[in-house]
């Protein structure tokens, strides 16, 4: 990782409350200074971002990233058939060795592509750390628990969590954050579900979970509970500010007024419910109700890749066919969900490129075909950018990304080891 304690970068077009063409002075993680009048005798490192657009890093609240193993596995399935037949079966094969290569090659993915922050929930989540830490990039991670209703399941599964919570939580000069992951209603008992958000509350964590992803899903609850998902889990009392619930496609008039009245972050995952057919969020109708919502990729085999910049686009055409309203989900929006809206769901002083914000920040080439001409920096971000128009990504204060080269990650040599990797599978 390149060691620096400041870093100028000169003359970007800045987006972030607003535009601007300004130069951005960082010192250690931190964004110390935005101004027209700094000098290259300010810094330790200059970086000439002329015809760069600057952004804050974008941030993906829903993520399984160590599925870049399963690139490609289950393609065209509906949800339930996918994670039966194609996904658990592999899964079940899974070790720390080959967790922690697919974390990296997904890191390495995330970086080309402009991601400073992600959200995951996965098995095997010492490893996923391991990588983090490794690579410089922030993140949110919980080990994903499910009991299937079985007692000693269940006592495994928050053993697992705790001692992660203990190993890792706040690490990695604070990059690393934990969080409570208990996957979905229908994985898991009411009781994992409770002991879940007893240990969330005591160590003040984000409770991240599955929820209301596919009719089935609700229907199903309906019918064993007499509740909807959401209602279900507000009578649990495991809805909260820290709560990042995952889909939320089948939410109700009903139930939007308990996600506004918990203060609940809502994540998108837009390519993926398409992919699997699972619906189209109603996040008109959530930001309508007051609601934060952000964006996020799910794992790469629902997807199949963890561009930002694509889930954006995604995002914004969707709620306007959905709603036949072509001012819906605006490119301002769309942008805070991949951003601002994301550090709020995440809890991290993050998602805007502005002073004593930690210095996660991406600049974006305007010199490629797909860019030009630039007649509004925020609609091409939005629906011009390309994940590989990302020049150079920092985060926490440390280049991680240069002029297209990874500076933590050997990108030949984790393509290499995932190709091995995959084979095991």
């Amino acid at each position: 990782m390149t060691e620096t304690t400041s870093i100028l970068i000169k003359n970007p077009i800045i987006i972030s409350d607003d535009f601007k063409k300004s130069s951005i002075l960082i010192v250690d993680n931190k964004i110390e200074q935005i101004s027209n009048d700094l000098s290259d005798n300010d810094a330790d490192v200059i970086i000439n971002a002329e015809n760069k657009i600057a952004i804050p890093g974008l941030i993906n609240t829903h993520s399984h990233i160590a599925m870049t193993l399963l690139r490609g596995v289950g393609d065209d399935q509906d949800l339930q058939t996918w994670l039966n037949d194609y996904i658990w079966p592999k899964e079940a094969k899974l070790n720390e060795e080959l967790v922690y290569t697919g974390s990296k090659l997904a890191i390495a993915e995330m970086i080309k592509t402009g991601t400073t922050a992600f959200n995951d929930m996965y098995f095997f989540m010492d490893q996923t750390a391991k990588a983090v830490e490794e690579t410089g990039i922030r993140s949110v991670l919980g080990y994903g628990m499910i009991d299937l209703f079985d007692e000693e399941k269940r006592k495994a599964e928050l053993n697992v969590t705790k001692k992660f919570v203990k190993e890792h939580h706040n690490t990695a000069n604070g990059r690393i954050q934990t969080a409570i992951s208990p996957h979905a209603p229908y994985t898991c008992s009411e009781e994992l579900l409770l002991e879940s958000k007893k240990i969330a509350d005591k160590h003040d964590l984000k409770y991240h979970i599955h929820v209301s992803e596919t009719k089935q899903e609700v229907d199903d609850l309906k019918k064993d509970k007499g509740q909807t998902p959401f209602e279900y889990l507000d009578d649990l009392g495991v809805l909260s500010e820290n709560t990042i619930a995952a889909h939320g496609v089948w939410t109700t008039d009903d139930e939007m007024k308990i996600l506004n009245k918990r203060n609940v972050s809502i994540s998108h995952n837009p390519a993926s419910n398409m992919k699997l057919a699972s619906g189209i969020a109603p996040v008109e109708k959530y930001f309508e109700n007051n609601i934060n919502v952000s964006i996020g990729t799910d794992g790469v085999s629902s997807n199949n890749n963890l561009d930002m910049f694509s889930e954006m686009k995604i995002a914004g055409l969707l709620q306007k066919v959905d709603t036949l309203n072509p001012k819906a989900l605006p490119t301002r929006q769309t942008f805070n969900m991949a951003t601002i809206n994301g550090a709020k769901a995440l809890g991290i002083n993050a998602g805007l490129i502005k002073e004593d914000k930690l210095a996660d920040i991406v600049l974006v080439n305007t010199l490629t075909p797909n860019m030009v001409p630039l007649r509004n920096p925020l609609t091409n971000i939005v629906y011009s950018a390309l994940g590989n128009d990302v020049d150079t990504v920092i985060c926490d204060g440390k280049i991680l990304m240069q002029d297209k080269q990874l500076t933590t990650i050997n990108e030949n040599e984790i393509i290499e080891d995932i190709q091995i990797a995959a084979k095991e599978l």
